[in-house]
């Protein structure tokens, strides 16, 4: 497994628009249909990479803790499902389904949103606020496979909290890490 950081994206940005494959219930849905009153995170993700394994629950978990407060949660995964047949859309629907995932789980199969997003590696996070301003786009935490710190999500919920109580986010973030995007070749 390469470890990957990723590309951080200028703050500020506006979040790319896009329509993907939920693979949990086999439509289609854009960015506008899942934005949230007060902010969306968009993860990029994957099925078969050891630091999302690692984080999974923590996703779940943060992602159920924010959704009655306004911040909606779209996972996506871009990898190229003919060399990791792993990411398979009808594997990510089975893995939603296990790990109970409260926010859709889209496929890119062209990889254009990934790459409107400079998306580099699983995970990967993006938060967004009302006006799908990007206000941060850093770590979950400094958890890693194996390094023996506990997976709290600190980070990205202290973002998530400044983001509903309009206080300030610290612009010095650091950059998620994890498995590089499977890019087709």
């Amino acid at each position: 497994m390469a470890l990957t950081p990723s590309n951080m994206l200028p703050l500020g940005t506006v979040a790319p628009k896009f329509k993907l494959l939920d693979t949990i219930d086999d439509t289609h849905k854009s960015l506008d249909e899942l934005v949230g009153d007060k902010g969306t995170l968009i993860m990029f993700i994957c099925n078969h990479c050891p630091f999302v394994i690692h984080v999974n629950k923590e996703l779940v978990k943060l992602a159920n803790d924010f959704i009655n407060q306004g911040i909606k949660c779209i996972a996506i995964s871009s990898n190229d499902v003919g060399n990791y047949p792993q990411d398979r859309p009808e594997l990510m629907k089975k893995k939603a389904i296990e790990l109970k995932y409260p926010f859709p789980y889209l496929y890119d199969e062209t990889q254009e949103v990934a790459k409107a997003y400079d998306a580099a590696c699983t995970p990967d996070f993006f938060l967004f606020n009302k006006n799908l301003e990007l206000v941060y786009t850093g770590q979950l935490d400094d958890s890693r496979p194996g390094n023996g710190i506990p997976v709290t999500g600190k980070d990205l919920r202290s973002a998530i909290e400044s983001l509903i109580h309009k206080t300030s986010i610290n612009p010095n973030q650091k950059p998620s890490m994890g498995c590089n995007i499977k890019w087709i070749t």
